[in-house]
């Protein structure tokens, strides 16, 4: 299983950041990602949570300090799953990781086997 996760970059407070993460079809029609889901790592401190969403788009689980301000999308035509980050704050800042599995509404880290290399999202004041 091979994730690609691209779109991070460098964006003033306040400002907006698309980040997409693709796989082949035969990935994306998987069980394998039958859930999918963004972390993320700031500089020294430990890979967390952000968002994840079942393979039907409607299940969807945020980290409270996302809610409301990060949406996470998947568009199973284009085996691609979206975080659309808006009111991006400083303490966004961070490698943000895609990831994949088999376990439903699941926010911890060790039970997903599949990721994607990570994207930098760097937030300036």
């Amino acid at each position: 299983v091979q994730l690609q996760a691209f779109g991070g970059g460098l964006v003033q407070a306040g400002g907006s950041l698309r980040l997409s993460c693709e796989t082949s079809r035969r990935t994306f029609t998987s069980y394998a990602t039958d859930s999918m889901a963004w972390f993320r790592q700031a500089p020294g401190k430990e890979r967390e949570f952000v968002a994840s969403i079942h393979r039907s788009g409607g299940s969807t689980y945020y980290a409270d300090s996302v809610k409301g301000r990060f949406t996470i999308s998947r568009d199973n035509d284009k085996n691609t799953v979206y975080l659309q980050m808006n009111r991006l704050k400083p303490d966004d800042t961070g490698v943000y990781y895609c990831a994949a599995t088999t376990v439903p509404g699941t926010s911890e880290e060790r039970l997903y086997p599949y990721w994607g290399q990570g994207t930098q999202v760097t937030v300036s004041s």
